[in-house]
């Protein structure tokens, strides 16, 4: 674990095992604990000066996102990014995003679309920003606005769950700077065609732009190697 671990104070009105998971899920994101790196409950504890139960409860969340495995006999593990793990999980989300568009467009209101806009207005500033995780967080909320207006709260759950997993693999996909107006340029296709109620092209725009970014997550792990 790299000395500079330190606890995150930006919302004090957080409880504390959410400020423990926000400091450890950041630490893992930006490459301060690394791949194959051991979660020692104790020696975090003393570190982020808490108890180990906001600590053991922040490894289970990251467990959740896949960004910790356990391991019988060694604990909880900073998991590594796996090309295998990511395609699974995107031959999933793309059926999933499809049939999300199709609700979509059946449900979608003006003011959802002037949020859609807005959203994609926020991505844009945040590509300028070029800080990946805020980048990564305004894709995100882009895409959260698209599985509000489906009128399927399972949907919803089960695609949340889904999108969680999907974080680092975004944030690898996003690292690439050339990968940006490739998605600005993918959003505005996706709100265009939700707007004008074209189910098929909706679909396919979203086909595409996860088969992108499967594409370039496959390269960056080649590459990591």
């Amino acid at each position: 674990m790299k000395d500079n671990l330190t606890i995150l104070t930006t919302d004090e009105y957080l409880p504390l095992r959410d400020v423990v998971f926000n400091t450890l899920r950041q630490a893992i994101l930006k490459g301060e604990m690394e791949p194959g790196e051991r979660l020692m409950e104790i020696a975090l504890a003393n570190k982020l000066g808490v108890s180990r139960t906001p600590i053991r409860e922040a490894i289970r969340k990251l467990e959740l996102e896949g960004l910790v495995n356990m391991i019988p006999r060694k604990g909880a593990v900073v998991a590594s990014i796996s090309e295998k793990d990511m395609k699974d999980v995107l031959e999933v989300r793309v059926t999933l995003e499809e049939l999300v568009v199709e609700l979509a467009i059946k449900h979608i209101t003006p003011e959802a679309l002037k949020e859609l806009k807005e959203a994609q207005a926020n991505f844009e500033r945040a590509v300028v920003s070029k800080d990946i995780v805020t980048i990564v967080d305004a894709d995100v909320a882009f895409h959260d606005v698209i599985y509000n207006q489906t009128d399927n709260r399972r949907l919803i759950n089960i695609i949340s769950n889904l999108r969680e997993q999907m974080y680092r693999y975004r944030l690898e996909y996003i690292k690439d700077a050339r990968s940006h107006s490739i998605l600005i340029s993918e959003h505005n296709d996706i709100i265009h065609y939700i707007e004008i109620g074209d189910v098929e092209r909706a679909k396919k725009a979203i086909h595409d732009h996860i088969a992108n970014q499967e594409r370039g997550i496959a390269k960056a792990i080649a590459d990591s190697k």
